[in-house]
């Protein structure tokens, strides 16, 4: 059971900055692996896990990855005027994506006449908290300014459990019916729960988890894969139906307008700041990238229609595109 929350992540100490050795980050996560199996699945069968739980364990190994973003004992002191940095992050998550969201949705409805769960859906995704996958970005792009997209991240992830259900309450309550206690009791479960086991874990067996690095390395293809082809596979169906398209094009506006609200409100905020273009695209990718499988979990769990889980499940995927769509731009312009 613990092989489940073993996960590599990316070190961003100064150390391991200091010497340029910028490696693409690893992480594993066996929860694609069956409980009473230690064989791989291969990817064409994950449509038959029965979904939901497939993804729970899928979101609940994601978030115990978060716990390993730094050594146990490492010290992160922030400077006095990253608070404001934290705080810019924490409404570009919680303030500005939501009302994209909610725009983007009553778009879906009134202007293109899509069925109403498909408008919630795309709000469920505003509703959601930081991904890890901003922390990978702005490591590839900004690496000093990785445990600053740490600390925005685990702060949104950390408040997800009263802010997420709250916000779907407001956005999407009118429209469908929406279990706030429920939404509370799993996110407690699928979040908070797998964290405090991660770093517990870090924190008891360090040496543990250090002997078998090295053997990680190898799955961490097969835990992207089926990071993003998983959502996919499950939701095949919907996906391919005659909305598809549109929901998809819906959701590459709402991400590219996260993306770039993110990018010039920061500048307007930090245009004295000597590293604001770097700031600038970190608070980009706060903004624009959330967690889409926490999403997609919730709305498979807890709203009938399986139309409400068609935006979270592409979102998955062009979330992650656009995100490292940018890191290769912007890594490119700093050449």
């Amino acid at each position: 059971m613990f092989g489940w929350f073993l996960i590599q992540r990316p070190r961003f100490n100064h150390v391991f900055l200091q010497n340029n050795s910028f490696h693409i980050p690893k992480r594993v996560q066996f929860s694609v692996l069956p409980q009473s199996s230690y064989i791989p699945v291969p990817l064409s069968s994950f449509s038959q896990f029965r979904g939901s739980k497939f993804l729970e364990c899928k979101c609940a190994s994601e978030k115990v990855s978060e716990s390993f973003e730094r050594d146990p004992g490492q010290e992160f002191e922030p400077e006095p005027n990253q608070a404001r940095c934290y705080f810019s992050g924490y409404v570009g998550q919680f303030v500005v994506k939501p009302l994209l969201g909610y725009i983007f949705g009553i778009i879906a409805v009134t202007v293109f006449g899509l069925p109403t769960p498909l408008g919630a859906g795309i709000m469920l995704v505003s509703c959601v908290s930081g991904a890890q996958l901003s922390n990978y970005a702005t490591f590839f792009t900004d690496p000093p300014l990785a445990p600053l997209s740490i600390v925005m991240t685990s702060l949104s992830t950390a408040t997800a459990v009263f802010v997420t259900p709250m916000l779907s309450l407001l956005l999407i309550g009118k429209r469908l019916s929406v279990d706030v206690v429920g939404m509370v009791s799993s996110i407690l479960q699928i979040v908070i729960a797998p964290i405090t086991a991660g770093l517990l874990l870090n924190w008891l067996f360090p040496r543990l988890c250090e002997a078998m690095r090295p053997f990680l390395p190898p799955l961490s293809v097969l835990d992207t894969a089926c990071y993003v082809g998983a959502p996919l596979a499950i939701n095949i169906n919907l996906v391919l139906s005659p909305f598809g398209l549109t929901v998809s094009l819906l959701i590459v506006a709402f991400h590219l307008s996260a993306f770039i609200a993110g990018y010039f409100l920061s500048g307007s905020l930090f245009h004295k700041a000597p590293d604001v273009k770097a700031l600038q695209r970190t608070l980009s990718f706060e903004t624009g990238m959330q967690s889409s499988l926490l999403a997609l979990a919730l709305a498979n769990r807890f709203f009938q229609d399986p139309l409400v889980s068609v935006p979270p499940a592409i979102s998955t995927v062009i979330m992650s595109l656009m995100g490292f769509a940018l890191v290769m731009i912007w890594a490119k312009k700093k050449e």
